[in-house]
């Protein structure tokens, strides 16, 4: 169960627009985060966290799958992450026979498609567990990591770009952002550690809900690789990356680009999530370029079937309004059904 305090905007915002179409909306009290909503009509929907009744369930769970997805979208002719391939935990090898695709396997993979590469959960999200590992103890220890919460994990060939987020509902592009990993900007004064403290004070003064966890090991081996540590003082107006992921939910920033995405992305977007058979979907792309761009060199690095906009709608005013529009069209949609 996750924590009380960390107060997902779903429930609170459908209670808030539900009103709008004569609907109503019952938030279990211990930990709002499942809800029931109520029609007019008298037809009844469900959500927990950010999952609605608007996805079919098989789409759904190919979604949560990263390699299942990645198989299918291939199939289906877009760019995926190259060289991707699953290893298993000890346990999850040795019950399902195929010891062939343990840590040790991951190993020699990694050997072959060269360091380094990104090492992550098959079915985890908000970056939880991904690494960019460089060496055989950081894949190993990256592998224990995850195999402690899951028991697939993904060894991929690292790609370079910006990373971005298309939110589709539809057949329309609601929202697009880049995501900018997590990272602190020197003052020639302070440490790196006492910068992320500051980082952290000011999201909890713009009520954003995301941890800071300043003992994560990945951290730890991102500074060193940058000759640092937690107590380094970087220069005024150097930017020191921490973590190498992208996801708002590890205390990445992002840079709304709604208004800036090509038409052609749109398009991608769009189609990839109809062909998913999803309404509602995140799309995850590395770019070669930039999103503003005519499509040239991208990969799309997963979809999410449950896009948690938290972060997103605390950028501002626009972005809170484009969010309570969506889920007004959500709601609309549930009506239907």
């Amino acid at each position: 169960m996750k924590n009380k305090k960390e107060s997902l905007i779903l429930g609170k915002m459908l209670k808030k627009i539900a009103p709008k179409i004569g609907a109503t909306v019952f938030l279990e009290p211990e930990w709002n985060i499942a809800g029931q909503i109520t029609f007019k009509n008298g037809r009844k929907s469900y959500f927990r966290y950010n999952t609605l009744d608007l996805n079919p369930v098989g789409a759904s769970d190919i979604a949560k799958d990263k390699d299942y997805a990645s198989i299918f979208m291939k199939r289906l002719g877009y760019p995926v992450v190259p060289n991707s391939k699953t290893f298993f935990s000890k346990e999850w090898a040795e019950a399902i026979g195929s010891k062939h695709k343990n840590t040790d396997a991951a190993y020699i993979f990694a050997q072959k498609i060269g360091f380094p590469v990104i090492v992550k959960p098959n079915s985890g999200s908000q970056g939880s567990g991904v690494s960019l590992v460089r060496n055989k103890k950081e894949l190993y220890q990256a592998l224990r990591s995850i195999f402690k919460r899951d028991r697939v994990a993904l060894v991929q060939k690292a790609l370079q770009g910006k990373d971005y987020r298309i939110v589709v509902l539809d057949d329309q592009v609601i929202s697009a952002y880049e995501r900018i990993p997590l990272s602190v900007t020197g003052n020639g004064k302070s440490t790196i550690e006492k910068l992320l403290k500051e980082k952290q004070k000011k999201f909890i003064t713009e009520k954003r809900d995301t941890q800071i966890k300043m003992t994560d090991p990945r951290i730890k081996i991102k500074l060193a690789h940058q000759g640092k540590t937690v107590r380094s003082i970087p220069p005024d107006g150097e930017r020191v990356y921490l973590l190498d992921n992208a996801n708002l939910s590890t205390g990445g920033d992002s840079v709304d680009v709604t208004k800036e995405i090509h038409p052609d992305f749109k398009k991608i977007a769009v189609r990839l999530t109809n062909d998913m058979n999803l309404r509602l979907c995140g799309v995850d792309v590395m770019i070669d370029g930039d999103i503003s761009q005519e499509p040239n060199k991208y990969w799309v690095l997963e979809i999410n079937a449950a896009p948690g906009l938290d972060h997103y709608v605390k950028l501002g005013i626009p972005q809170e309004k484009i969010v309570e529009n969506l889920y007004l069209q959500v709601l609309k949609s549930l009506e239907k059904r």
